[in-house]
Parts: C-alpha cells; structure tokens; sequence
C-alpha cells in the first residue's frame, strides 16, 4: 500500500512478494473479545477463543494444553522463549506459556522501561528485538522463538524523533487512521533492521521467519477516515467490506527457497500451527487440531470466525447476510446449489466452534493422552529473571553447546544488531551474564 506515493512497508511488501516466502492474501484473523490472547491460542494450539472473554484469562489457569513449544520440544528437540515487553502477567502469560511449554519468557521484566522506551504495551519495537538478542543467542539450537511487538498497536502513538522524516502519512481526518500508517512504516523499519542482524549473526540462513497479524487494524468507528484513503465510499460501506478488513498479512520465509510466491489460498490463524507442523515434517496425527495444513491440496476453505460469520472463496456469510465473494454484492435470491452450500457452511462453522468450546471449557485435553506426547508440567519452569539467567547461561556455556553465542566462542552478537533508534543513546543496558 502506498500514501502519498510512498510504501508504508516496503521491507514487508519484498518479504511478501519474495520467491523465498509463501504469502497468503487470502488469510484472516479469527479472534474473540481475547483479541491478541485468541491469536495466541490460535496460533499455538489450533483451537478458537472463547465466545466471551479471554481464555488465557479465563481458563488458563488451569488449563492443559497440546501447543507449539512443548510439541517442538519434544518432537525435535527445540528449546522455545517468548519475547513480549509488557507485563508478563497481562493475559495471564505468565501463567499459561508454562502451560504450553515455553521454557523461557523474556517480559517487561528484563529491559529498561524508562519512559523514553515506552511505546503503550512495553518497549518500542526497535528496542526490544536488539535488546533480546543476549537471550536469543543463548537458546539452544534448534530454537522456537516468538515476538510480540507494541508499538504498531491501539492507539498508535509514537514520539516525533522515532518518526522518518521522509514518510508523509494520510490526511484523513483522523489521527488514530493518520498515525496506523506511521507506526505501521516504524515497524517496517523494526523487522528490517532485525532481518538485517539475523544475516549478519549466521541465523538467518537456518532460520524459517513467521510473520503474522493478530488481529484488525482499524475498528469500525474509524472506517469512514480508512475509506478516504482506500478509496472507498463512506456511504456504501457494507459488511463484506468489514469483513475483508479481517484479513491480516501471513508470511512464512524461508531463506534459500526459490519457489515461493503469493498463495490464494483461503485460511486463517487455526490454520497456522499444523501448517508449520506439516512443513518441519511433524505429524499431527495425534493432536486435536481444529485448522488444516494451508497447503495442503485437499483442504476446505472455509474460515470459520469467532462470532459464526464464515467466508469461502465463493460465497461469505455476515450477520447471517450473504455475499458474492467475487464480485462483493449481497445475495438476496439464492439458487438450489447456494442455498445447500450455505446450510452446510453453516452446520460446519457451528460444528467447530462448538467442539473448540468444549474442549477448551470442560478442559477436554486433561484426559486425552496423545501418541508421543507428554503432558506439559508448568512446574517446572520459572520465569524470574535470576533463574532464566541462570538456567541460559549454563545452557549455552555446557560443553558442546548449540547456541548461538557458543558457535561464537562465548562472543556476543550484541554489538552487531545496527538499530537506527535515538533512544539506544541513552538506553541502560545491563550485561547480566557477566
């Protein structure tokens, strides 16, 4: 997309457009009132949110889990951190990543959270990917490691000197509109820079890099300023148009492929898991998985969302309206072949969020025992920072290592992450491995 002739990611835009990346533009996000703790357990475990509220918040507590970290783990091997600036106990985290079997989390709790760094969730972006690199480069390989970012997020703030002078953003009307397109090119420039140090570090060409959106932009008070600038009118704004606004951007890269492109395939965030699954060779024969393998040939394409609203490659269903996908008109005269199709998304779309409702709200998975898989015990991690500390520097300093800083010969890859943020000037960084 482009504002005043400019790219608003034109890092991300080569990533998607890369033969080295399979890019799905037909991808939507699916969550609840849980917003970016649904992505997460969507991403993660292959299962919906709740109808009300959060799991993670909910139910998390005391929830078992079949997700990502604890089956990589012990799958192949991977050990697994999350780094996410805020607070580790919003959404519960703190609680439910030792429940799906992240060894390590690296919160708010491990950077410098002076006000200067401060986007509205944490630290801004720039600062938390050079910032997490003593962690990361102690993780043993092959690791899982997953970025939460804030400062692309509600309400779109951030300080003039974190701005490129040379980006010109829209004049909507609206301030929150004007400033999604700002903090959208900050970002770009975040992951560009992050990219840059995963070459330069020797990771990039053993790494495969996920990108995904969790979660809308734009809410629906905002769309007649969005309409301005996407050229749509404000006053034949329908609910297709809002729900094609659900689509979020999927990118999955992978250095040294040469026969990528874009994939038209249609899908959403239950779909994630068991397509990385299916693309590291991991069965998922023996998991309880609501998504399908996004390149797989012989998958539907149905997208079932959290509220029952579901969309297909030829027809979509919102508010119980119905609508030509192809040419974006509402249906208001159905023929035979319609009419059946919709009965049966219908039953389908009710079918899988009953039965993700159930498992997670009765806790279904504590007496299912999958071929190979362990129950995850939370017990058994702590995320305080003495103990990460501790428990990352004997990983990566025991003989035969496979971390990253171990390779190195105990150098750190610290200084070779370039960040272009004015804050690093006056950043306190603090060596806690020493």
């Amino acid at each position: 997309m482009k504002i005043n002739g400019q790219e608003v990611t034109p890092f991300l835009n080569c990533l998607y457009k890369s033969n080295s990346s399979i890019s799905f533009d037909n991808f939507y996000n699916q969550v609840g009132q849980g917003r970016t703790s649904d992505a997460e357990n969507l991403f993660e475990t292959s299962t919906y949110g709740l109808s009300q509220g959060s799991l993670f918040s909910q139910y998390g507590s005391n929830q078992v889990f079949q997700a990502l970290p604890g089956i990589l783990n012990q799958q192949a091997g991977y050990s697994s951190a999350v780094f996410h600036a805020n607070n580790p106990f919003f959404y519960n985290r703190d609680t439910v990543y030792k429940r799906m079997g992240y060894q390590n989390f690296i919160s708010s709790d491990y950077f410098d959270n002076s006000e200067a760094n401060i986007a509205t969730f944490g630290i801004k972006d720039k600062l938390l990917l050079k910032e997490s690199v003593p962690y990361l480069e102690r993780l043993p390989q092959p690791f899982y490691a997953k970025y939460l970012t804030v400062t692309n997020h509600l309400p779109y703030l951030l300080d003039k000197k974190d701005q490129d002078s040379n980006f010109k953003t829209s004049n909507s009307g609206s301030k929150l509109v004007d400033n999604y397109f700002i903090t959208n090119h900050y970002l770009d420039e975040a992951v560009k820079e992050f990219f840059d140090y995963l070459k330069k570090s020797g990771l990039y060409d053993k790494t495969v890099v996920v990108l995904y959106g969790d979660h809308y932009g734009i809410s629906q008070t905002d769309y007649k300023a969005l309409s301005t600038v996407i050229s749509k009118s404000k006053t034949d704004w329908t609910g297709f148009d809002t729900q094609n606004l659900q689509k979020v951007p999927f990118i999955i890269h992978i250095p040294g492929m040469t026969n990528g492109g874009i994939d038209h395939t249609y899908g959403g965030e239950v779909d994630i898991a068991p397509t990385l699954e299916h693309l590291l060779g991991i069965s998922t024969d023996q998991y309880l998985q609501l998504g399908q393998d996004l390149l797989s040939k012989n998958r539907s394409q149905l997208v079932v969302m959290r509220n029952g609203d579901w969309v297909t490659p030829e027809l979509a269903s919102t508010s119980n309206a119905i609508w030509d996908v192809k040419t974006g008109k509402k249906l208001t005269t159905l023929t035979a072949s319609q009419k059946a199709a919709v009965k049966t998304y219908n039953q389908q779309a009710k079918l899988k969020l009953a039965v993700s409702d159930r498992l997670n709200t009765e806790n279904l998975l504590k007496f299912y025992n999958a071929d190979g898989f362990k129950k995850i015990k939370p017990e058994s991690y702590n995320y305080s920072v003495k103990n990460t500390i501790k428990r990352l520097k004997k990983a990566s300093e025991k003989t035969y290592s496979s971390s990253l800083i171990a390779e190195n010969g105990g150098k750190s890859t610290y200084n070779e992450y370039v960040t272009n943020a004015p804050e690093m000037r006056t950043y306190r960084f603090k060596n806690r491995f020493k």
